[in-house]
């Protein structure tokens, strides 16, 4: 028969800088001083017994208590509208690697797509004594501007403008990353286009988008174009839409405004039972991992994600270090996928 095993230890309250006082016969302050390695202020023989106490009961000094007597928290605070959205996924792994890199650490709030907790967000972050804000919002809460003046902390702005809010902005070249992708499907064939988006209201990267691609095909006559602002909870009203778009008897292509709505379109495709490449020409802002295994493989626009999260950090950590500057834009170019979706459309 195997031994009881000893019972596992529980966890006592947590040993505090009163309890080292305590047991090295010192006051708070003395070990507060041997801490923060002051150590001329104390005697050898003191600075023994205390070094002698925190061995003994296993003290460990809270990083985030120390930081904050310095006056710096080493902490980040990131907001992302959508943490499910791939594209927020990438640029808070480029952020976070950029802030390990600079000693600091980053805490991200999830908006979960609503609007109106971008103030929630700010104030919540802001009590846990973060140094400055990488904000990937929706620019939708009236307050939030405000809950950043209040807090006198930097901010830099991520893919989405907040028309109130006066900041550094890092972005893909939204104009540019739609002309491109519309530019390759009219060089292969495809001549009656539609631009499928989530709903624009209020977001300015949806905005800038389509208006780009509004102008595009607006400068080329032989080009049809549409938008559809498709609903999550309407998968119906997008297959609809592109039943009409094929029924044209045109060239019919899609151009997906973001990850989000390359899924959405890739599964009323697949409901249809059609095929990218022949029955509908297809590019999608967002390179993915997924992209080149669906169909004959998706053409996208990849975005500088990681680069954009790196330079964010970057624009922060230059206003943390005393950076007096005007806002600065820096908008960064996609790069073009080519894949079979996006092929050379047939003449039918």
């Amino acid at each position: 028969m195997s031994p009881t095993p000893p019972p596992s230890p529980v966890a006592g309250p947590r040993v505090t800088i009163a309890d080292v006082a305590e047991k090295a016969g010192v006051s708070k302050a003395t070990v507060s001083r041997f801490l923060n390695r002051r150590d001329e202020l104390l005697t050898p023989e003191i600075a023994q017994r205390v070094e002698a106490a925190i061995a003994a009961l296993g003290y460990s000094p809270s990083p985030m208590a120390q930081a904050l007597k310095r006056g710096r928290s080493r902490l980040i605070g990131l907001v992302v509208a959508d943490v499910t959205n791939p594209y927020s996924v990438a640029v808070l792994r480029g952020a976070e690697k950029a802030c390990q890199e600079a000693g600091y650490l980053l805490m991200l709030f999830n908006l979960g797509d609503d609007g109106q907790r971008e103030r929630e967000a700010i104030e919540a972050l802001a009590s846990y004594q973060v140094e400055g804000l990488i904000l990937n919002t929706l620019g939708r809460d009236e307050g939030a501007a405000a809950a950043v003046a209040r807090q006198g902390r930097p901010v830099v702005l991520v893919d989405r403008r907040h028309a109130d809010m006066q900041a550094d902005f890092v972005s893909l070249d939204n104009a540019g990353a739609a002309r491109m992708a519309a530019g390759h499907l009219r060089e292969q064939g495809w001549d009656d286009l539609l631009f499928v988006t989530e709903p624009m209201a209020g977001v300015s990267t949806r905005q800038e988008r389509e208006a780009a691609f509004r102008a595009f095909v607006g400068g080329h006559p032989e080009l049809h174009g549409a938008t559809f602002e498709s609903a999550a909870d309407d998968a119906a009203g997008l297959e609809a839409e592109l039943r009409r778009l094929r029924a044209r008897g045109r060239r019919p292509a899609v151009l997906a405004s973001n990850a989000v709505i390359t899924l959405r379109v890739c599964d009323a495709v697949a409901r249809l039972g059609w095929r990218f490449g022949h029955d509908l020409g297809f590019v999608g802002i967002d390179e993915t991992e997924w992209a080149p295994l669906v169909g004959p493989g998706l053409t996208t626009i990849a975005q500088p994600t990681d680069a954009l999260g790196r330079l964010a950090t970057a624009c922060l950590l230059e206003r943390l270090q005393g950076l007096d500057v005007p806002p600065r834009q820096i908008l960064l170019p996609g790069r073009l996928v080519v894949r079979r979706s996006s092929a050379r459309a047939s003449d039918q």
